[in-house]
């Protein structure tokens, strides 16, 4: 916990990051999570003007009322881990922060339980989550350890400073590299999606950007590699659709395939500069079982796996983005 007496009069947000040195945002990140006491009573607003003299109390710690299911024996592949940042490749089914309608235990709750000490300034749901992936989408996925490199991930996911490459198994054929630049917005009559605002001729929404190259043809079938210059929920998913092509195993938006047990979607590399060394890292997650046996199963008699190396890989998209 952190104390401090405020000197003079003023919104308790605005006091808050100045004092921890946090953006605004993630001081009332702070406050919604009831993590912030005035004069020990809990802050429920950022726009709470504080007195001076008044006495600001900060807590760290963090815990969940729900008691993971997943047994504590339940293993996650480690890419790497310091005391700053852990970076695992995610299985699918696995939900990486908890909501209201998942019954199942979240990556949090079971990091929390493994005893993995995670940043706080998500709140008490997401902490130490700087970026997620959906449920059924495995891969790479970074966690912030302490506060100081969740807001320093979290400036590098606005900069493009971290970003990251993913692998789709989609039904039918790109013919060439393609980038899908559109606005991202909730589909107007299905709830549930993301749609292209722009080509439905609805306002709002968020640009979103995704550089998509073919990798491997099969009959009816290819592997492509996706850039991602945005960082919209659902964003391949929904840019895909927006052209015409569906990624296998997605029932949102996809083909529902017998052989596609789940979306046939997975980060393959994903590149970050360490917020403490300032060393530009990347880490690649190798694609998963249920993925390679799909892949098989669909590009039968093409040999896929030489296009997931990883200098072949990016070559493609240096080579397509000049």
């Amino acid at each position: 916990m952190r104390e401090a007496i405020a000197q003079t009069s003023g919104r308790v947000d605005s006091f808050l990051a100045q004092f921890l040195e946090i953006s605004k945002n993630q001081a009332l990140q702070r406050i919604k999570a009831g993590l912030v006491c005035i004069n020990d009573r809990i802050c429920a607003k950022g726009g709470v003007v504080l007195k001076k003299g008044d006495r600001v109390c900060v807590h760290d710690a963090l815990t969940l009322p729900k008691t993971p299911t997943i047994p504590l024996n339940w293993s996650l592949e480690c890419l790497y881990e310091d005391e700053d940042i852990l970076v695992l490749n995610k299985p699918p089914y696995l939900a990486v922060h908890p909501a209201p309608s998942l019954k199942e235990a979240s990556l949090v709750e079971y990091l929390q339980a493994k005893g993995v000490v995670l940043s706080t300034l998500g709140g008490v749901e997401r902490c130490g989550i700087v970026h997620r992936l959906d449920k059924e989408t495995s891969g790479a996925l970074v966690i912030a350890k302490n506060n100081t490199s969740h807001a320093h991930l979290s400036a590098q996911l606005q900069t493009r400073e971290m970003g990251r490459y993913y692998v789709a198994l989609i039904a039918g054929h790109l013919r060439a590299p393609l980038c899908v630049e559109c606005r991202l917005g909730r589909h107007p009559k299905n709830r549930l999606k993301m749609a292209n605002l722009d080509a439905l001729k609805v306002k709002g929404g968020k640009l979103a950007k995704t550089f998509f190259v073919p990798l491997v043809d099969g009959m009816a079938h290819q592997l492509v590699g996706a850039r991602l210059y945005s960082g919209r929920t659902h964003q391949v998913r929904a840019h895909l659709e927006s052209v015409g092509r569906r990624i296998l195993g997605d029932k949102l938006y996809g083909v529902e395939d017998s052989r596609a047990p789940r979306t046939m979607l997975h980060a393959y590399l994903l590149y970050v500069t360490h917020p403490r060394s300032g060393e530009r890292l990347l880490f690649k997650a190798k694609l998963l079982k249920d993925m390679v046996e799909c892949a098989q199963s669909h590009l039968q008699g093409v040999n896929w796996h030489g296009c997931l190396q990883e200098d072949y890989f990016l070559e493609c998209f240096r080579a397509s983005t000049g």
